[in-house]
């Protein structure tokens, strides 16, 4: 049985190995109160590459968790990604070239000069990755913000 998100947070059934193995493990239900889903979602992202599964499926949605998955998918760290509508709304990721991603806590803010501090910390080499920042003019990559002079808060690094 696939997880699902509920108002209270995440809802799983069955086994320890996530699978519902007879009708009495629907007494084993637990809950858990996802408070940073950002980086739940990343972790999961991350996990299911490790796992060598190209793809997965998100239960939570919003509009930036969208516009992170544009980014990726612009550098192509997501090959694609499709919003489903259905009981719940899901996104149904396939995973591209990535390594690793993960959110940036606490959330940093950098000035329009600070990002190479922060490119050497989270990423391996300073031309792989990049750093995804809310800024006044929107969510962009670390690239983006320099060309175009901005600065902004710190939300994940992917390479």
């Amino acid at each position: 049985m696939e997880p699902t998100f509920t108002n209270t947070g995440w809802i799983c059934a069955g086994s320890a190995s996530g699978k519902l193995q007879k009708k009495s493990d629907l007494k084993n239900i637990y809950k858990m109160v996802t408070r940073d889903w950002i980086s739940a979602i990343l972790n999961d992202i991350v996990n299911c590459r490790k796992a060598n599964k190209n793809e997965t499926t998100i239960t939570i949605t919003s509009n930036l968790l969208v516009e992170l998955l544009k980014i990726m998918k612009s550098y192509k760290y997501v090959e694609d990604y499709k919003i489903e509508k259905e009981k719940f709304d899901k996104i149904k990721i396939k995973i591209g070239k990535l390594n690793s991603c993960g959110s940036i806590k606490p959330r940093f803010f950098v000035k329009k000069d600070g990002f190479e501090k922060y490119v050497r910390r989270f990423l391996p080499a300073r031309d792989v990755g990049i750093l995804i920042v809310s800024t006044n003019k929107g969510i962009m990559s670390h690239k983006e913000a320099m060309e175009k002079g901005l600065g902004g808060s710190l939300i994940a690094y992917v390479y």
